[in-house]
């Protein structure tokens, strides 16, 4: 892990965090700023409610949540309910259910059972709110591409 962008972000960190401790999160790990820099700890929280903006904000920083649900359909409702898909990450060891996660999660990028989604030979992307098109791969040169049918008789 690095340094966030500005010394603005570790104090935004902090204040996000704030709301779900205020409501009675656990902290799992991490929920501090750093010593000195940019940093803010990695930070895994649990049960707070839905209505708390780290479950509606893209943090864009070491922030992750977890939360029970009862059944893959709830599972998929809740992995597509924002307006949000740049990337989802999700572990089974259900062969059947790992396709329909990938088929089913409206996100530019899936990691089954993999943390690792990102290379120089695959897109790089999101959708919905997060992002229109791709970099990387050969889906990210196509932007750059002007293509021309040319018919004659």
């Amino acid at each position: 892990l690095g340094p966030l962008a500005t010394a603005r972000r570790p104090v935004a960190f902090d204040a996000l965090v704030q709301v779900p401790r205020a409501q009675g999160a656990r902290f799992l790990a991490g929920g501090e700023c750093g010593d000195g820099g940019f940093f803010f700890q990695p930070t895994l929280l649990a049960d707070f409610p839905n209505e708390a903006d780290i479950m509606n904000d893209e943090p864009f920083g070491p922030v992750a949540v977890s939360r029970p649900f009862d059944t893959f359909e709830e599972a998929i409702e809740q992995a597509n309910r924002l307006p949000y898909g740049l990337a989802a990450f999700a572990f089974t060891e259900n062969g059947r259910r790992a396709n329909l996660i990938g088929d089913l999660v409206e996100s530019g990028m899936v990691g089954i059972n993999t943390f690792a989604i990102s290379g120089a030979d695959t897109p790089f992307g999101g959708v919905k709110d997060s992002g229109f098109g791709s970099e990387g791969g050969k889906e990210g040169l196509e932007s750059y591409q002007v293509v021309k049918a040319i018919h004659q008789a």
